[in-house]
């Protein structure tokens, strides 16, 4: 996917909001804020937006020596969804259909994003739980429900901290067995690490690696050799998040991509409205069709 022009002043602000977590100094925020603007002047609109995201971050980390400035966020928001975990695992208990509720259940917790929303509160993640529940989930859930019922091996790319929670929910109907969780490889944004992944018990459920890189989503290559081959031998990729979207939406793979559209840039490339709660595949740019939640 190609940076858009708006995407410009998304990541200013997401730059504006890590170092803001970091430090007060209001010299250092517009010291970095000028040499942001002028790679945005540089920038390569052909390259995914998580190019120029992977760079600033990075900077802001090594010039802070901040090796994860939303860390206590991201504990927090994990401890947030571990909170509502039993309430919503009980509805996939009883539902006619546990896959697909699980995987709305996943998409939901996509909001807990900040590289959109600087500060997600209990209210949101609830609030996003139940509008997925109740409204349409837009896309390919035959296909998706197809493609997982025949692959004997899954990579399940996760996106934030938070979200993996629910992801939980997704993997265990996915028979963990056969699932292999990837992480980020380096602290960026809220988005999930080893770390984070172990805070929750997620090393119990299923296999755990990192891709390596640093990047909001997955640049491959940026990624380490076996997680390459993880991906590469998959019958089935899973990827969580509109970093994912972003950076594979166009790579021939059997990827399902599961996120909500926070974002028109994003949105528009995948044909749906912003706000739509999306399950599609690589390869697809336009709406493929609307289907009630929990339909199988």
């Amino acid at each position: 996917m190609r940076t858009s022009l708006d995407c410009i002043p998304c990541l200013v602000r997401q730059a504006l909001d890590a170092i803001r977590l970091i430090t007060p100094d209001e010299t250092l925020h517009r010291s970095i804020l000028r040499t942001v603007l002028g790679w945005s002047s540089e920038i390569d609109l052909a390259q995914p937006p998580i190019i120029l995201a992977q760079r600033i971050h990075r900077y802001i980390r090594e010039l802070t020596g901040a090796n994860d400035p939303y860390h206590a966020a991201k504990l927090r928001l994990n401890n947030l969804a571990l909170k509502l975990l039993p309430e919503y695992s009980a509805k996939i208990t009883a539902s006619d259909d546990p896959l697909m509720l699980a995987a709305q259940l996943a998409i939901a917790g996509n909001v807990i994003d900040m590289g959109v929303k600087s500060a997600v509160t209990e209210d949101d993640i609830r609030q996003s739980l139940e509008e997925c529940l109740s409204g349409p989930v837009l896309g390919m859930q035959r296909e998706f429900k197809d493609a997982a019922a025949k692959a004997n091996s899954i990579l399940y790319l996760a996106d934030n901290a938070g979200e993996i929670v629910f992801d939980r929910l997704l993997i265990e109907q996915l028979s963990p067995t056969r699932v292999i969780l990837a992480v980020r490889g380096t602290p960026v944004l809220n988005d999930a690490t080893q770390n984070d992944a172990f805070a929750i018990g997620m090393n119990y459920l299923v296999r755990i690696i990192d891709n390596g890189s640093d990047a909001p989503g997955t640049l491959l290559s940026d990624c380490r050799p076996d997680f390459i081959k993880c991906f590469d031998e998959a019958e089935l990729i899973i990827a969580k998040g509109q970093g994912n979207y972003e950076s594979l939406s166009d790579v021939e793979r059997p990827i399902f991509f599961l996120f909500k559209a926070k974002c028109p840039v994003i949105a528009g490339h995948a044909g749906y409205p912003v706000g739509s709660y999306i399950l599609t595949r690589s390869g697809q740019n336009n709406a493929t069709g609307t289907i009630a939640a929990g339909t199988p």
